[in-house]
């Protein structure tokens, strides 16, 4: 899916740091902390957000020491105490959700960029992911622009648990009608839609879709299968434009399927977001296109909204 399509509202938006800015913290001899499993049940996930943090640190020309640390089977707050010191300028992880509550109720006193969400929060603490709340509200909002008002729900037999949270944002998030079905309807009436949940093998058996208002998620789209013509879905830019060569660098270095390729973007904006933090310190809001979408940061945390798509008959364009 590494399409190459040249589109001009997709170009990068946001402003290329200075390397005079983005030196500023080496005279201080200024390290970033990393805090990721190397072992253990998140070791592959965190292998690609890592390979996607240090293509996208490499092309970046900076020159800040990175300091990486195993969060396997540790706790956090000794994990804090025993690495964070005077040079420390920013901590990025954990990546377990549980560590990053563990972090939480430390209450750093050092910025750190979470790599998960916690249901509590805290000032020094960003909590960045690739949330399937996200993609809900990401997706959400593209229905809600074509009117739906009543949508039908069909689930992979088998795989009903996995998208649960997806229907729960979904409910949680709109006026939306849900119902459930076992099959495609014939047609949809006026202002109905059909969410298929599943993964793309069971995607490309459905048969009499038509080709309006259908939609699915990122998960359901992969290399093997081309979506079905006129479904929408919401996911991570990178996987659909060039416009990111330290993502393809690290892809092309160690090839992975689409799920993983999300991780090396994510890695890669990680990475960005430390970057800016670091030019400047007293900024009070951060906004960027990035790797896996829009991310905009705050007082208040991050934010982050997904590209959202349409299999045509010409491909695939952007909404």
């Amino acid at each position: 899916m590494w399409n190459k399509m040249n589109n001009k509202k997709w170009k990068i938006k946001n402003k290329i740091l200075g390397l005079s800015l983005l030196l500023c913290c080496s005279s201080v001899q200024a390290e970033v902390l990393i805090i990721l499993p190397e072992s253990g049940p998140l070791a592959r996930a965190a292998f690609s957000i890592k390979q996607g943090f240090l293509s996208a640190y490499q092309v970046s020309g900076q020159k800040v020491p990175l300091r990486w640390v195993n969060s396997d089977r540790k706790k956090i707050p000794q994990l804090l105490k025993q690495y964070v010191n005077k040079k420390t300028q920013l901590v990025i992880g954990p990546l377990a959700r549980q560590e990053v509550e563990q972090l939480i109720q430390s209450r750093p006193g050092i910025r750190t960029l979470s790599l998960n969400e916690a249901t509590s929060k805290t000032a020094k603490v960003w909590q960045f992911s690739l949330s399937k709340r996200d993609d809900a509200a990401a997706l959400k909002q593209q229905i809600s622009q074509d009117g739906i008002q009543q949508l039908l729900v069909l689930r992979q037999p088998g795989h009903e648990t996995e998208h649960e949270l997806v229907l729960m944002s979904l409910l949680s998030q709109s006026n939306l009608q849900l119902h459930l079905v076992e099959k495609p309807p014939f047609f949809l009436k006026h202002k109905q839609g059909i969410l298929l949940l599943g993964n793309a093998d069971w995607l490309a058996t459905l048969r009499g879709l038509g080709h309006k208002r259908i939609y699915t998620v990122a998960h359901a789209i992969n290399e093997q299968h081309s979506p079905p013509r006129g479904i929408k879905f919401c996911d991570v830019p990178v996987l659909y434009f060039g416009h990111w060569p330290d993502v393809h660098q690290a892809y092309h270095q160690n090839p992975v399927d689409m799920s993983y390729q999300r991780l090396i973007a994510f890695g890669g904006d990680a990475w960005q977001i430390a970057q800016y933090y670091l030019a400047n310190k007293k900024l009070k809001q951060i906004e960027f296109y990035g790797r896996t979408g829009l991310i905009q940061l705050s007082e208040q945390g991050v934010q982050r909204t997904p590209s959202c798509f349409q299999q045509t008959a010409h491909g695939l364009k952007v909404l």
